[in-house]
């Protein structure tokens, strides 16, 4: 890991796991980055506790997924429990395909998620993560920010310049502060209280559990390595004095598991946040996870969506820096992430109102409710397929024509990841073959494989040729689609050419004779022209 430096293309405030997979992004585009982490050792805490399977997807591109992979424990089953404890909805999760390479929800343990990540920059000699040392002061003009710090021990001084700088310094965020921006939305006066501890495994509460009951809504979460989580929410006069006290915490778990089986590790209180920036960029300087964005935990959402915004703006800003793309593209960053981050928002909310039901009577009909709705086969699959969670998407911003067309359009849409064959006989998933950067994909012995190549070539990206199932993978640049589900994909769509963005979004999809259409919107013909041109005056 290289050494301090006064001079890089990106600092970064805040060693969170947002902000560390955002090092270990650009660091793969070959960003010099600079973390700051005002804490001087890990802080050993297991604060959140869930993710998902574009988490993981966005881990995989940043090519940790095998070292985090055995800290995880994936969720099977999710079951939400009414009124006297009886069961209104169960997700069934291990038999739930997005399509994206992975099930939807996972669980892990922060501080071995940290340590991987963490340790992930070492692969960079151009990253360095600099800890116990805070943001004090920013200044920014045309060619970039001189940000000032300040060591937490010594309380010694410095600056370091860079071209961008991105705050990823959580919901208290320094860097938003010296921005002089305000969070708008909500905040929800009554506490919770989250506990974090390990149970043996011959003693442990089977899978996930959401209690609906209004005597003590709450949360039951099986981790990795033996972790648990519980959450319940406080009654009127319960203090947090109180709740805290070992023994209102044993009686808290008690309905749920032997309490004397439980080494807890942390027991503290919250409240829920519902709020997000009113702008996520000034001048050179972003905001991105809860810096940006705060969430109520009812859908799980909270770090994946800072997780989201890392993959958004990590490969745009490589691009600009590495002047491959304008300035203006930066402006998509919000365009894009905001709009999805309301649609999430606005869903765990909802999901907290059937989750949070303030008496009995109301929660006597909505156990009701649900239970009948969920007799109709379609509502029953639209729960247990967890199809409430509102997709990946991008509905405007960097994509063949500025926006989606409609909501099945391909543009802005999550391209599928499914297994896949390699030229070596290996099985991987998609995402392995596709590189860091842009991906081109067409069909074998298709017309538009030539093209395909082409393009690729002229963004610097990879080219992929998909090999129908029962033909074998010869080309390095091939992949086996054994399952058929990219065939199935384009001859579904009518296209034959595909431009896959760095963070796994559709740019454009076309048949052959759109491709010039593609091609204009990605700039590569003016590159090239631009390119000719220096050529020809030299």
């Amino acid at each position: 890991m290289a050494g301090n430096t006064d001079d890089v293309d990106v600092v970064i405030a805040g060693g969170g796991p947002v902000g560390v997979l955002t090092a270990n992004l650009l660091g793969l585009h070959g960003v010099r980055v600079l973390v700051l982490e005002r804490e001087a050792t890990p802080h050993g805490q297991p604060r959140a506790f869930s993710c998902d399977d574009e988490a993981l997807r966005i881990y995989q591109s940043a090519g940790l997924i095998d070292a985090l992979k055995p800290d995880l424990r994936q969720s099977r089953r999710v079951t939400y429990t009414g009124v006297g404890n009886r069961p209104i909805a169960e997700l069934h999760l291990s038999e739930v395909d997005f399509g994206f390479g992975y099930t939807p929800i996972w669980f892990f343990y922060q501080p071995l998620l940290e340590k991987v990540l963490r340790e992930g920059l070492g692969r960079f000699e151009h990253a360095t993560l600099r800890l116990g040392t805070e943001v004090e002061a920013l200044e920014q003009d045309n060619t970039g920010v001189t940000v000032r710090t300040r060591e937490m021990a010594s309380g010694k001084r410095g600056a370091v310049r860079a071209r961008y700088l991105i705050g990823c310094d959580g919901g208290r965020s320094s860097v938003r502060g010296l921005l002089g921006i305000s969070m708008e939305g909500r905040s929800y006066e009554e506490p919770w209280i989250a506990i974090s501890g390990t149970v043996p495994e011959e003693d442990a509460p089977p899978e996930c559990s959401i209690v609906c009951d209004p005597e003590r809504p709450g949360f039951v979460g099986r981790g990795p390595v033996g972790q648990f989580r519980w959450e319940f929410r406080l009654r009127p006069g319960e203090s947090a004095e109180e709740m805290v006290q070992p023994n209102s915490v044993r009686r808290l778990m008690a309905p749920y598991v032997n309490p004397e089986k439980v080494t807890v590790e942390r027991a503290q209180l919250y409240t829920f946040r519902c709020l997000v920036a009113p702008r996520w960029r000034e001048g050179r300087t972003f905001l991105a996870g809860d810096a940006a964005h705060m969430m109520p935990p009812f859908m799980g959402q909270g770090l994946v969506s800072g997780l989201r915004d890392a993959a958004n703006l990590a490969w745009k800003l490589a691009r600009v820096i590495h002047g491959r793309a304008p300035e203006a593209l930066l402006d998509t960053y919000e365009q894009e992430r905001g709009p999805h981050v309301r649609t999430m928002l606005d869903a765990t909310v909802r999901l907290g109102y059937v989750f949070q039901a303030r008496n009995t009577p109301t929660a006597l009909l909505r156990d009701t409710v649900l239970r009948g709705l969920q007799r109709i086969p379609s509502v029953r699959r639209f729960v247990e397929g967890f199809r409430f969670k509102p997709p990946p998407s991008i509905e405007e911003g960097w994509l063949l024509g500025g926006r989606r067309s409609g909501r099945h359009a391909l543009e802005g849409s999550y391209f599928p990841q499914p297994r896949v064959r390699l030229a070596t006989g290996e099985e991987r998933l998609l995402d392995d073959a596709l590189g860091t950067g842009f991906a081109v994909l067409s069909r074998k012995n298709s017309p538009a494989a030539e093209a395909a190549q082409q393009l690729a070539r002229e963004l610097g990206g990879t080219s992929v040729t998909v090999v129908p199932a029962g033909l074998s993978v010869t080309d390095a640049r091939g992949v086996g689609d054994y399952t058929g589900r990219l065939a199935e994909w384009f001859t579904r769509h009518g296209v034959d050419v595909v431009v896959v963005r760095p963070d796994r979004f559709v740019f454009g999809a076309v048949p052959l004779a759109r491709l010039q259409e593609l091609r204009t919107a990605l700039g590569v013909d003016r590159e090239r022209d631009t390119h000719s041109a220096r050529v020809g005056a030299a």
